[in-house]
């Protein structure tokens, strides 16, 4: 999607604001014990009573109103009966639409301690996403998000996971420009004015690649490492980005 009005923007503003208080309200009421399905169901409430509809429910019949990923599951984990454990990362993935506008937004939250590479991990992958968004503007290549991001990775001893990319999105979950690598590559396209993509760079401790995890969904790395996903919806422009998914 391309913004070319004011009221676009409000629109795909209200709804980024939906899907992040979503995220951040599960990642407070994550603690162990609960199952993933009981943490889905906060999610899928809040959506609800905000008249959202989740995405991958409507858009690909996901099982689930969220993905949650735990243990070795790096995304579109499915909830479930699975009981969450402390000393765990926990990924929540929050899509939805409103009005016609869609947003996703994402993020890796540790339950209680964790060791101490996984909470650098944690901080390196937040600081990843933004690195990734800062490089959102009009006219820029669209291959300065990898670059970056890839830069930063490989300084600090990460590898990136090179089949799970960003994507446009907007009017519908998934759309042009289809995939946005967040390694380094030689993607020509450049970025316009008023497009709207999400910035979502999977960094890890040795993966390169997220393998089928067998269920139809849920994804791992390989080879197997930790890994950890931020992501948010920007808009751009020819100054600053707009970051839509931040809790109002």
């Amino acid at each position: 999607m391309t913004i070319t009005h004011e009221d676009e923007l409000d629109g795909l503003k209200e709804i980024g604001r939906i899907v992040a208080e979503t995220l951040q309200a599960m990642g407070r009421a994550l603690e162990p014990g609960m199952t993933t399905a009981e943490l889905d169901a906060i999610g899928a409430e809040l959506l609800e009573r905000e008249g959202a509809v989740s995405a991958p429910e409507s858009c690909y019949g996901f099982p689930g109103a969220t993905c949650i990923s735990t243990g070795d599951v790096i995304a579109h984990g499915i909830p479930g009966p699975e009981v969450i454990r402390a000393g765990e990362l926990v990924n929540i993935d929050v899509s939805a639409s409103k009005q016609g506008f869609f947003a996703d937004t994402g993020a890796s939250f540790r339950v209680g301690d964790v060791p101490a590479s996984l909470k650098r991990l944690c901080t390196d992958g937040r600081k990843a996403c933004q690195i990734g968004v800062a490089q959102v503007q009009a006219g820029r290549p669209i291959a300065a998000i990898g670059v970056a991001v890839g830069q930063f990775a490989a300084k600090r001893g990460y590898t990136l996971i090179r089949n799970l990319a960003s994507h446009g999105t907007g009017r519908a979950l998934h759309e042009y420009p289809e995939e946005i690598a967040t390694w380094p590559n030689r993607d020509r396209r450049r970025i316009t004015d008023g497009l709207v993509l999400t910035v979502e760079p999977f960094l890890s401790r040795g993966g390169l690649w997220a393998e089928d995890g067998g269920d139809g969904w849920s994804l791992l790395a390989s080879p197997h490492a930790a890994c950890v996903q931020y992501e948010h919806t920007v808009v751009a422009t020819r100054g600053k980005p707009i970051t839509v998914t931040l809790p109002g």
